[in-house]
């Protein structure tokens, strides 16, 4: 059986290979990609979680946090008790920024000294992060004019900002690392989904059923050389990301690439599935464009997850692109721990199962 896998694995190696097309397709594209999408892709600031530690308690701090709250940009505001949560408001991504009021923010404004806010941003999130300091600022800026008007002297409240992971705001550290995840996603799809019914097409689908190989063996040879050939894809990607955009490698490689082969087991079982219904190469096209779309939109790459509805959030735990997108942005920027790559890659490894199971079962019903 492994002598039989392995030639069918060479088989289809050299075919994508020889072939021009192919080769062309396999690495002008995403490198392409990759630079258009970097400068060309934006977001939209709205929607936002604000987290607030006031450990002032006065007048004027609470007015301060009350403008905040009013504020039209921040729909949600979470309360913390202490210092010892901020770490893991933003690591878990649970509001985009925290307000620290100080203890003493209302006795120096009272005593007419200077005042100072803490502002700490999510600097994964480049673009919303530049928009959200413009509103803060401009929040401290409106206080301190209608306090200074009211007192005769200069500007009391000082906005003083910080942003983790990210301190220039660069935008390509936040949208490079995601176009590794989403363009090695499209490549892995489009290598599984092309491989039976490119088969059928060229007629040459029948020679396998006669030969000595049983489904599971086509199933297995169809899907290892897919698995590596998107592996070197992703690799040249994180090549361009590292050496050309200079984004930060802050975590470790080994374990971004361990949790990279189980994603791209869980997306080589949809390609198989949709290669599996398609009779044709270009219905293999639209059928991975179909999965594409969704998929994108519901991995947290353009909208946050938590600001979508409750039942779209849970239809994106079965979406594979939600999970890596954390763990690369996380390896990337933040170098996450191991406990924290595991907790995501986990729902990986029950998504591979699922779609791997579900690929065999209909290749084997459609050879019958």
């Amino acid at each position: 059986m492994l002598k039989r896998v392995i030639s069918l694995i060479i088989k289809e190696l050299l075919a994508v290979l020889r072939d021009p097309k192919s080769r062309i397709v396999l690495i002008v594209p995403p490198i392409i990609q990759i630079f258009v999408f970097s400068f060309a892709a934006t977001q939209e600031a709205k929607n936002l979680t604000l987290a607030v530690l006031n450990q002032d308690g006065g007048r004027a701090g609470v007015e301060v946090v009350q403008r905040f709250e009013n504020a039209g940009t921040f729909t949600r505001v979470i309360t913390l008790q202490g210092r010892n949560e901020i770490n893991a408001t933003l690591d878990e991504q649970k509001a985009i920024a925290v307000l620290v009021v100080p203890q003493d923010f209302s006795r120096s404004i009272l005593s007419g000294d200077q005042a100072h806010v803490q502002f700490i941003l999510d600097g994964r999130k480049t673009n919303a992060s530049q928009i959200v300091r413009g509103y803060a600022s401009r929040i401290i800026e409106q206080y301190s004019l209608e306090i200074a008007a009211s007192q005769g002297r200069s500007l009391p409240a000082v906005l003083i900002v910080r942003d983790w992971f990210n301190e220039n705001l660069t935008f390509m550290w936040y949208t490079v690392p995601s176009l590794v995840c989403i363009i090695a996603t499209l490549i892995g799809l489009l290598l599984t989904s092309l491989s039976v019914s490119r088969e059928r097409e060229m007629g040459t689908f029948e020679q396998l059923l006669v030969s000595p190989l049983g489904p599971l063996e086509i199933l297995l040879g169809k899907a290892i050389p897919a698995l590596f050939l998107a592996m070197i894809e992703a690799s040249i990607l994180l090549i361009v990301a590292m050496f050309i955009f200079r984004i930060p490698m802050q975590g470790s490689l080994p374990v971004l690439y361990g949790a990279m082969g189980v994603f791209l087991l869980s997306l080589i079982g949809v390609g198989l599935f949709i290669s599996s219904l398609s009779l044709t190469q270009q219905q293999a096209i639209l059928g991975t464009f179909i999965f594409m779309t969704p998929a994108m939109l519901l991995s947290g790459f353009s909208t946050p997850i938590e600001n979508m509805p409750h039942w779209l959030q849970t239809v994106t735990l079965a979406n594979p692109l939600r999970w890596f997108l954390v763990i690369v942005r996380g390896v990337f920027l933040k170098d996450m721990p191991f406990t924290d790559v595991v907790s995501n890659t986990w729902p990986l490894l029950i998504i591979a199962a699922a779609t791997l199971t579900a690929a065999a079962w209909l290749f084997r019903h459609r050879m019958e």
